[in-house]
């Protein structure tokens, strides 16, 4: 993807605007009919399986999917311009979690009754909290995600390895042994999403995190210009100076680098859970179905700190149908639909219950490490101008990583820029 889309992410993000307590206040929500669904590319290609089971049931009150790009910073931009213009073409909104307060503060979201979701308790906890604005819930958390670390578990065993690195160094000396291995000719040692985008936002503040520092601290002010995370900068940057990432891993989005792993051209992979369903697939699409297993992120000094993920369902301000779009969202967030949606994506579910599920264990061995990842994984910036906040790190990491910029004056630069977009 080139720079263009983060640029037009950014210059809407520049509309971005504190509007007090946010959206409407949390009184009822009414009107009944047809609505539509705004969200993502589905990779799965298992959501028009979930609205199908929502559409039988609701035959006068359907709902029609409006597919939107694959690209995160796309989406995000869609969805603010139709919210500029007051547009009823959105009905529910499949938000990346880090969008709600600025969806919020600027009213483009309506207040959801906390009474009328009375399954918010049995979630996980965390995931929650992404769906609320200062402590008013606005969206509702349906799937999460934690950073996972994929590897060729037959290369390891081949080299001698037992079990998946727990730090950075860790993992170079495997790679170190698995790249001499024959098998392993022409493979790189690791990739994340590098590309400028939102996945690069997630991997820099994750290397970051797992190097002790911070992006933004518990005092919700910028504190990125220290020698913990120059450690996480300079780990991504060496990848590329070192050529333990592949030279393409700079144009990564997570299904480049996904694709680039079931294809065998990698011994490990940051990436979220729904890979683990399509890179075991035995339909001949991908190579490595039955040869790799799932670990924790590694970190500098032991188990790294995912970036917590996932994705929110919240009700334009301007669609019609709210009543509608709310129980649409409580069915799409209930647990039977959550675990109909894990059996055939092995997406995360942000129901608690789930992850002791005996035979979803089976079938997905990552789950218990996964809950962890969650529940120990840093939120990225919960503030207003969220499109300028992205888009000033973005560039900071990726200049780095492209040597244009040294990593210590991209921190000081980048310091010096979130100190005046955060605002407490």
């Amino acid at each position: 993807m080139t720079g263009s889309l983060v640029l037009l992410a950014s210059a809407c993000g520049g509309d971005d605007g504190d509007s007090g307590d946010g959206g409407s206040a949390g009184g009822a929500l009414e009107g009944r009919g047809p609505i539509t669904f705004a969200t993502g590319k589905d990779t799965s290609g298992n959501l028009v399986n979930q609205v199908a089971a929502w559409n039988s049931q609701h035959p006068d009150e359907k709902v029609e999917i409006k597919e939107l790009p694959e690209s995160a910073d796309t989406q995000r931009q869609q969805m603010v311009q139709n919210a500029q213009a007051k547009s009823d073409a959105f009905s529910v909104l499949n938000l990346d979690v880090v969008w709600t307060a600025e969806f919020a503060a600027n009213r483009w979201i309506a207040e959801l009754p906390e009474d009328q979701f009375p399954d918010l308790g049995k979630l996980l906890p965390s995931t929650v909290d992404t769906g609320k604005y200062r402590d008013k819930l606005y969206a509702v958390p349906v799937t999460s995600d934690g950073g996972l670390l994929y590897y060729r578990n037959d290369w390891l065993q081949k080299a001698g390895i037992t079990t998946a690195p727990k730090t950075w160094d860790e993992m170079q000396a495997a790679c170190t042994k698995v790249l001499a291995l024959p098998d392993a000719k022409g493979a790189s040692c690791y990739a994340g999403q590098f590309e400028k985008y939102e996945g690069l936002t997630v991997n820099f503040s994750e290397a970051v995190n797992s190097a002790g520092g911070v992006v933004v601290g518990e005092d919700g002010k910028p504190n990125v210009d220290t020698p913990e995370a120059l450690a996480g900068l300079e780990q991504l940057v060496n990848g590329f100076k070192d050529k333990e990432f592949p030279a393409a891993a700079i144009t990564y989005k997570e299904e480049e680098s996904r694709r680039a792993f079931q294809e065998g051209k990698l011994v490990f992979l940051r990436n979220w859970p729904y890979v683990y369903a399509l890179a075991g697939k035995t339909d001949g699409s991908s190579k490595v179905a039955g040869k790799f297993q799932v670990a924790p992120l590694p970190g500098k000094a032991g188990p790294g700190v995912s970036t917590l993920g996932g994705h929110n369902y919240g009700i334009s301000e301007f669609t019609k149908n709210k009543a509608t779009a709310a129980d649409f969202i409580k069915f799409m967030s209930s647990e039977e639909r959550q675990k109909a949606n894990v059996e055939k994506t092995s997406q995360a579910p942000t129901w608690a219950s789930l992850y002791d599920d005996p035979a979803l264990n089976k079938q997905f061995p990552y789950l218990a490490p996964l809950k962890a990842s969650i529940e120990s994984a840093k939120s990225r910036p919960k503030v207003i101008k969220y499109g300028d906040v992205t888009t000033a790190i973005q560039e900071a990491a990726y200049g780095a990583m492209t040597n244009k910029t040294p990593p210590k004056d991209a921190l000081t630069d980048l310091q010096t820029k979130l100190s005046s977009l955060i605002t407490q």
